[in-house]
């Protein structure tokens, strides 16, 4: 499902961080302008339950309907990241610079151990990170994953006017049957191979070398900020000792 890409090195001159980084803002990138080869994807715990609500409650009350199937409220979705299963399920993410999980994938399998063999997708992507494909990647990312655990078909339930989800998964040859105004997609994947497997162990280690190098680089800049913003607070925050 996923091969591994040989990334092509960066100029001299260009900025490291920013070449694994998503990249940050509200346009897509430039024509001309290559994204990113490789977009760093990590497996997310319950560390990071509070940054995956605050990504759902981001999302504009139209994307909310076409991610969860209905108009869901804050409240909806709040109950939805308390319930997540990071035992059973896996949750995939991609963070920006700033710490921001700017899309989110999850892969549910069903709680009857005979069902294991089947999974479900669903995928969100903050407004400001659209264009670049991000959506496909989880799709690939959770396909590879699928694979990993002996999955051999996977799910997407989705509403048919969302056809940014459903082009993914025609993409990926997943079979697409409309009723009314739902649609079913159904992908027949692989079994695991010995390169499916290294490549899955790879991209998570890459991902969370990523995710701490951004960790460290935010400690940074945010003590720098601190240490600016007190100087310049600083002669005004003296008492005049003129007379």
């Amino acid at each position: 499902m996923t091969e591994i890409k040989e990334r092509a090195n960066p100029a001299p001159d260009q900025d490291e961080l920013s070449w694994f980084a998503p990249l940050e803002g509200d346009a897509a990138p430039a024509a001309g302008r290559a994204a990113p080869l490789m977009v760093p994807i990590r497996s997310l715990g319950a560390n990071h339950r509070e940054r995956i609500a605050r990504h759902l409650l981001a999302l504009e009350p139209h994307d909310r309907y076409l991610r969860f199937g209905f108009e869901a409220t804050d409240a909806q979705i709040e109950r939805y990241a308390d319930s997540l299963n990071f035992e059973r399920d896996e949750i995939f993410g991609i963070y920006n610079r700033r710490l921001e999980l700017i899309a989110m994938a999850h892969l549910a399998f069903d709680p009857d151990v005979k069902l294991r063999d089947c999974a479900e997708f669903g995928v969100s992507v903050l407004k400001a990170a659209r264009g670049r494909g991000y959506g496909g990647r989880l799709f690939d990312r959770a396909a590879m994953h699928a694979r990993n655990e002996g999955v051999s078909r996977m799910f997407i339930h989705a509403l048919s006017e969302n056809t940014a989800m459903l082009k993914i998964a025609r993409k990926a040859g997943a079979t697409v049957a409309r009723d009314g105004a739902d649609s079913e997609a159904h992908l027949l994947l692989l079994p695991a191979t010995l390169d499916s497997r290294l490549t899955e162990l790879v991209e998570e280690k890459l991902a969370q070398t990523d995710y701490r190098i951004k960790v460290q680089v935010k400690h940074f800049r945010d003590a720098l900020s601190g240490m600016m913003g007190s100087r310049r607070a600083g002669p005004d925050a003296r008492p005049s000792t003129r007379k």
